[in-house]
């Protein structure tokens, strides 16, 4: 995948937008990832599940950490 800055994709993005690959552009900003282009009739099923044990849980996400008291 092409990875490319901010700055440098908006001088060239019209061109980028005709000769985009499938596998797309990764948009920079200071070397960090902002934005993915990719065509509009890619298939993205490859990205469910792409991230499977790389983001780990940690206490319960269902709860705000405060007990709650109706009668208060």
């Amino acid at each position: 995948m092409r990875k490319i800055d901010a700055s440098e994709f908006k001088e060239q993005c019209l061109t980028l937008l005709h000769n985009l690959e499938p596998d797309g552009v990764l948009i920079t900003e200071h070397g960090k990832p902002v934005a993915w282009l990719m065509p509009a009739g890619s298939d993205c099923a490859e990205l469910i599940g792409s991230m499977k044990g790389e983001i780990h849980i940690r206490g319960d996400i269902l709860s705000t950490g405060r007990v709650w008291d109706p009668e208060s």
